[in-house]
């Protein structure tokens, strides 16, 4: 099966037909969907998700840093509220986000070393978000790194000379969806991935955001994993189920001691 490490599948977007999404996915080989949390708003719909699919739809408790605002501190008393009331698969999605504002800037960065901190106490993996900030997410984690530190960097967007930190962090897969699709944006990272270990991705779609060719501005959903799948298998020049085979493992290895 594949997995989709990140999908926002409990999103608004898909409430007329949120069901069928997830029976799509299933048709198209999709086993699991790791759904990353946004702030308490967000919860309910994802525990309701959880309960619809149980063994399918694993919930991630974080805050998101595009909802770090001035009550960010009594956002964070939820998450963690929430985690220490039961087991999540991840810490997520957390990170800094400088692309939309950057007024909280400070309160992203606390929030975020805030909830790595849990994680590494909780022992789960964390998901990164990381937009216009590579630099800034890697200066928060590379000193927080320890051997109890795992996660994704989803979305990957960095470059290089980011891909090389990353992975010399030792715990930390990178996240692969639509954009590696695209024709323009997608140049970039199809060359970090030339240089870049099949043991070290696994593949998401961050649905209903980011579909990949040939779905690109429309709704994004997890049955079209296969073709970001496609995709990965041309860059690294190898079987569409080896990166298949790959790509779950390296998922179920860094989740399924939490789920």
């Amino acid at each position: 099966m594949y997995v989709d490490t990140h999908a926002h599948s409990y999103a608004e977007e898909f409430d007329g037909d949120r069901i069928e999404m997830v029976q799509r996915a299933l048709d198209a080989g999709v086993g699991k969907l790791y759904l990353p949390n946004i702030d308490s708003s967000s919860v309910d719909g994802m525990m309701d998700l959880e309960k619809r699919f149980p063994n399918i739809c694993f919930p991630m408790m974080g805050l998101h840093p595009c909802y770090v605002k001035e009550n960010y501190e009594q956002e964070l008393k939820v998450v963690r509220k929430w985690l220490d009331e039961r087991p999540f698969s991840a810490i997520g999605e957390i990170g800094i986000d400088l692309y939309w504002d950057k007024t909280f800037f400070e309160q992203q960065v606390d929030a975020f070393r805030t909830q790595i901190r849990w994680a590494k106490e909780l022992k789960r993996p964390i998901v990164i978000h990381a937009r216009d900030s590579m630099d800034e997410i890697l200066e928060v984690v590379e000193p927080e790194n320890d051997e109890n530190l795992t996660g994704i960097f989803h979305c990957f967007s960095g470059d290089e000379h980011h891909a090389q930190r990353v992975l010399d962090m030792g715990g930390f897969m990178m996240g692969i969806g639509g954009v590696v699709t695209f024709k323009n944006s997608g140049k970039t990272l199809r060359k970090v991935l030339e240089n870049v270990g099949m043991e070290h991705l696994v593949l998401e779609t961050d649905a209903p955001y980011l579909s990949p060719v040939p779905y690109r501005g429309k709704r994004n959903e997890s049955s079209y994993i296969p073709l970001i799948a496609e995709k990965l298998a041309d860059v690294k020049g190898i079987s569409l189920e080896e990166v298949k085979k790959i790509t779950t493992n390296n998922a179920e290895k860094l989740f399924a001691p939490f789920v």
